[in-house]
């Protein structure tokens, strides 16, 4: 019991520790760019959705780390008609086996009006819980699956090496934070 409370200790504390590092507008901003620049490059047709969308809200880097209790957090900003309107941060919590840490991009695209108000009007968005986000995977040809094409809110996760398919946005709560 008492190493778990350790490990309860440090995981958390590396967790909000994160947070106390926060980004400038001009880091966040440069990130941001930076990983929409890596989207479009690994998959032309999220540049196309993109231009469909309402909003899209980017985490350019997301640390994820654990050891048995685990923890992400990250910040980035919503872009409406390209331009960001306001900042955000994410953070989740998980528990099973897990060691180690990563660094993902996430992309979240509001492709109707509505999904973007449920988002803008929200004090802490939950992911699965507020609205649910379709993971878009990319079929033959380069193109997303149909499907997921109709969904009002549609999620990318990528780290350096390109679309990750095994991941999940669920649990991740997105918070509107100011800088």
């Amino acid at each position: 019991m008492t190493r778990f409370l350790l490990w309860l200790t440090a995981s958390l504390t590396l967790i909000f520790s994160l947070s106390a590092g926060a980004a400038s507008k001009t880091e966040i901003d440069a990130k941001v760019s930076g990983a929409l620049q890596q989207l479009y490059a690994d998959s032309p047709a999220a540049k196309e959705l993109a231009g469909k969308a309402h909003g899209i809200l980017v985490m350019p880097e997301v640390l994820k780390a654990g050891f048995g209790i685990g923890g992400e957090y990250g910040e980035g900003a919503l872009l409406i008609n390209g331009n960001t309107h306001s900042y955000y941060s994410t953070a989740a919590a998980s528990f099973g086996f897990q060691i180690g840490a990563q660094i993902k991009s996430q992309v979240v695209m509001f492709m109707t009006a509505d999904a973007l108000a449920a988002f803008q009007g929200s004090s802490g968005w939950k992911a699965g819980v507020d609205g649910s986000v379709a993971l878009a995977t990319l079929g033959a040809g380069g193109t997303f699956d149909s499907n997921t094409l109709r969904q009002p809110i549609i999620g990318f996760i990528f780290s350096n090496k390109g679309l990750m398919y095994n991941l999940t946005f669920e649990g991740a709560k997105f918070t509107r934070i100011e800088r």
